[in-house]
């Protein structure tokens, strides 16, 4: 089968639906477009402002039509009367998500694989048709995105012997992995680095708009007295006996009898 090759559409559902911060946008389109026929559509490959240009018209579209996020409905990714490229029209949601899920393996291009449970996807996705067009859909789409699958211990997994009501991993084929390593870029890395910039850049400006802001040198508080030691304190104020240490006063002596005579 004919290996799946992405469009603006598809770069823009992921922006999209993975929350993208909106500077750092046309960094995810020029890594993909940098991939070239490997990855895009040959016509969006040949001029990096068209394909932005394509992206961004249907960024405002997934927009407008509703989908925003990860909550976001993903049979709202195709456009009306859209016929799916892989998959069986009952099927569309499905190849809309798994291309989600192979773009999110190549910008993560570290992320070794995701779980994914196929049986209980097709509720999420409200697909409704019968159990064997689903399993063919599952992999036909996982022939043409270069994807294989794996069971929780790590290995091989043939889907055609069906799918299993647990999660499965899912990863790209080691030729592709091949093909996204001879790019030689760290997408992850370069973003950091942006992200970085763009933080300093912001820095700068606010600097120049308020200029800088004094440091204020923070008090301790005074520290408070516990109500044990209050209390002595009012006691020694209300009391009216003698201090402890006070001197004692030395009675007089008594004068001496005359004896009677004056």
């Amino acid at each position: 089968m004919r290996r799946y090759i992405f469009n603006a559409r598809d770069i823009a559902a992921y922006i999209k639906y993975f929350s993208v911060p909106p500077h750092l946008e046309v960094s995810y389109m020029q890594y993909v477009f940098n991939l070239g026929e490997r990855v895009l559509a040959k016509p969006l490959a040949s001029d990096f402002e068209r394909f932005k240009m394509e992206v961004y018209r249907e960024l405002y579209s997934l927009w407008a039509n509703g989908f925003e996020n990860d909550k976001s409905d993903i049979c709202d990714i195709a456009l009306p009367g859209q016929i799916p490229f892989v998959c069986d029209v009952e099927c569309m949601s499905l190849e809309s998500y798994m291309k989600l899920i192979c773009l999110h393996l190549i910008y993560t291009r570290n992320l070794p694989y995701v779980n994914l449970n196929f049986a209980g996807l097709a509720l999420t996705l409200h697909i409704r048709c019968s159990e064997e067009i689903y399993h063919e859909n599952i992999k036909r789409i996982f022939e043409s995105l270069s994807l294989v699958s794996f069971d929780r211990f790590g290995k091989p997994f043939d889907l055609a012997e069906g799918i299993p009501d647990e999660l499965l991993r899912v990863a790209l084929t080691e030729e592709f992995r091949q093909i996204l390593a001879g790019n030689n870029v760290d997408f992850k890395e370069s973003l950091r680095k942006e992200q970085t910039a763009w933080v300093e850049d912001l820095k700068k400006k606010s600097l120049e708009v308020f200029g800088k802001i004094p440091a204020v040198k923070r008090k301790s508080p005074a520290r408070k007295k516990t109500v044990k030691e209050d209390g002595k304190d009012n006691a020694r104020q209300d009391s009216k006996l003698q201090p402890k240490g006070a001197p004692v006063t030395v009675a007089k002596p008594m004068p001496r009898s005359n004896g009677g005579k004056d």
